[in-house]
């Protein structure tokens, strides 16, 4: 399986796998994040051949803790758990870069589970700061990134 293409969608479109990845076993409302409501939140789906969505995240505009650059914060980030390592979460979030960029932003970053350290640098982000806990998802790190991959 491999990703089809990505797209910035309504929340609609990706919320059942926030839920479900992020969220797993927690009730239904635990999944509506308040930046879903900011101007300026856009939202990115990495579909498969058959239209499905297998990736996506949630970005919005967050200054980074003493940086003066424009930014955006990423979180909601996940990919079908049968589809893991198969590039659909990077294909979100290098269209969310993408789309950062364009809106004129000179940073990205999110509170990465800690888990998913290897996946961020990766991706070219770098690790700042000290682990934390974040309830209900567990301990995370700050990562973040300048590379927004300009056109």
């Amino acid at each position: 399986m491999s990703v089809s293409r990505t797209a910035v969608v309504a929340v609609e479109e990706i919320f059942a796998l926030r839920w479900a990845v992020l969220r797993t076993g927690l009730p239904r409302e635990t999944a509506v994040y308040p930046e879903d409501a900011l101007p300026g939140t856009f939202h990115i789906a990495a579909y498969d051949e058959a239209g499905a969505v297998r990736g996506c995240a949630t970005f919005f505009p967050d200054t980074f803790p003493g940086e003066a650059a424009t930014a955006y914060r990423f979180r909601g980030m996940g990919s079908a758990p049968e589809v893991r390592g198969q590039g659909f979460g990077g294909a979100a979030l290098t269209a969310g870069l993408r789309e950062c960029a364009a809106r004129g932003a000179a940073l990205a970053w999110c509170h990465g589970r800690t888990s998913a350290s290897d996946f961020y640098r990766h991706m070219g982000f770098e690790r700042v700061g000290e682990e934390y806990l974040l309830e209900p998802s567990g301990l995370h790190y700050d990562f973040v990134t300048k590379d927004l991959l300009r056109d």
